[in-house]
């Protein structure tokens, strides 16, 4: 990381409901935060090419493990899985202790819809919103959510349709074989990694971004599936908003060889996100689209303005 950048670790901050949310912020002191919305499983860990990025254009990067990932603490089992929306008052409180009002915002796969969420319910502090991969609102007219989906995708999402017993069950058994690949060499792991992806998402896998997605599986599973599953459940189940009611600039970014969460998702919210502009990038998948963070931020400070 560049000297004119503080990373001053993992924190926490307590929430007003009494729950402990963990937090990562890097950057140069001052600069405008970028709230990162982690996909699922994932928790706030160091994610060197956003924060390179966002350093060399004065920005910091915010991001928050959701509830039940890394030592974020669960939503109580009565409130569980919660909705999408909730995760606003959460990036307020997080924002709130910095001291810092504006904001720009950046989900990807699962966090997408809770960057859309802040678009929708922080238009007061949220100044841009970038959706990178992310799902269309569930049960939406016209739309087959697992139509192109890969088998493991499709299998998650059916799972979670289907309920939290069988969602949980299913998760356990991923959690199984992750950890049996966790057991191998580096090499190895990276090798395993990179068979599991089509090939044009194989040549991200390199570098400081297999860290990030081993760092990410790690912490994010330390308190079990809950995270995981919670996540899962809450994209799934109504949000809590209507993306038709954001009203801040917000940018669509697709690939339409994305087979985790298929494409047909971004042409959705292109058309539903009013005055959005989106990009869906031919050749591009689920994990290449995160190769062009200097473009996606490029854009969504040219959106702020």
């Amino acid at each position: 990381m560049s000297a004119h950048t503080e990373d001053q670790g993992n924190r926490s901050v307590t929430a007003p409901d009494g729950r402990r949310l963990e937090f990562r912020l890097t950057g140069p002191p001052g600069g405008l935060p970028v709230v990162f919305h982690h996909g699922a499983p994932s928790a706030a860990v160091p994610f060197g090419p956003l924060e390179r990025a966002a350093a060399d254009r004065g920005l910091r990067v915010l991001t928050v493990s959701r509830p039940g990932y890394g030592t974020s603490d669960p939503l109580p089992e009565e409130e569980a899985p919660g909705t999408v929306a909730d995760v606003t008052a959460d990036t307020v409180c997080v924002l709130d202790e910095l001291g810092a009002a504006d904001f720009l915002t950046l989900g990807w796969s699962s966090g997408a819809p809770r960057a859309l969420a802040c678009g929708a319910l922080l238009p007061g502090r949220c100044r841009a919103v970038a959706s990178l991969a992310g799902y269309a609102p569930p049960r939406v007219e016209g739309l087959d959510p697992v139509a192109g989906m890969d088998e493991d995708s499709a299998a998650e999402f059916t799972a979670s349709r289907t309920g939290r017993q069988a969602l949980e069950a299913y998760l356990e058994e991923r959690v199984e074989i992750m950890r049996a690949a966790a057991s191998a060499p580096g090499d190895e792991i990276v090798e395993l990694l990179r068979a599991m992806l089509p090939p044009v998402d194989q040549a991200v896998m390199t570098g400081d971004f297999v860290a990030y997605v081993l760092d990410s599986a790690e912490r994010s599973l330390r308190q079990g599936v809950v995270g995981w599953r919670d996540d899962d459940l809450a994209v799934d189940r109504p949000w809590g908003f209507a993306v038709e009611q954001i009203d801040v600039p917000t940018r669509i970014w697709h690939g339409r060889e994305d087979h985790t969460v298929p494409v047909a998702h971004g042409e959705w919210l292109a058309v539903h996100v009013p005055g959005s502009r989106a990009y869906l990038l031919e050749h591009e998948g689920h994990l290449s689209l995160l190769a062009r963070l200097d473009r996606v931020l490029d854009d969504l400070v040219e959106a702020a303005g």
